[in-house]
């Protein structure tokens, strides 16, 4: 196999920005049902965000390879941010798409982090109705343990290592 080029890095960015995509959908889904109410829905919500999560640790994978291998090719070290790359890049077609990549997936971070955000004031706000039996008490339970769950996978959409990836401060999103 050759050395991986800049078209290479782009298509891994597109996948990456498919995911992320995907992401927010879920996000959002996930907010209309804690909006309506339906917390039945909130164990199959969160395996839906999980999901997503457990592919885009795959694609940003892809996405570092193909980065150092372009990072090399341009004399940058291999963890190079997509910033650094965009300077580096070659006179050409590069720079444009790169810059439109960068462009892309900080918007869809901004959107991630606010979407993360409304979902987990949502689920603060939850609080499963009081138990007034045995049954009613393992509904309560279970209720609580999901809304753990969708918390903890909620916090994890903000994706920071993409923003230290795009040269951006993680905190700044």
């Amino acid at each position: 196999m050759g050395p991986m080029g800049a078209g290479d890095l782009s298509a891994a960015l597109w996948q990456e920005r498919r995911q992320l995509e995907l992401l927010l959908f879920r996000l959002e889904t996930q907010r209309l049902h804690l909006a309506a109410g339906n917390l039945a829905w909130l164990n199959f919500t969160s395996s839906e965000i999980e999901a997503v999560l457990d592919r885009l640790r795959f694609e940003a994978l892809a996405r570092n390879v193909e980065s150092a291998a372009v990072a090399g090719e341009w004399g940058l070290p291999a963890q190079a941010t997509l910033v650094e790359l965009i300077a580096a890049a070659p006179p050409g077609a590069w720079p444009t798409v790169l810059q439109d990549h960068l462009e892309g997936l900080r918007a869809l971070l901004g959107r991630l982090a606010a979407a993360s955000a409304t979902n987990e004031t949502a689920l603060l706000g939850l609080e499963p109705p009081a138990a007034a039996s045995a049954e009613a008490m393992l509904d309560q339970l279970t209720l609580a343990a999901n809304i753990e769950r969708a918390l903890a996978i909620t916090r994890r959409a903000a994706q920071p290592l993409m923003a230290q990836y795009l040269g951006d401060d993680a905190n700044s999103l």
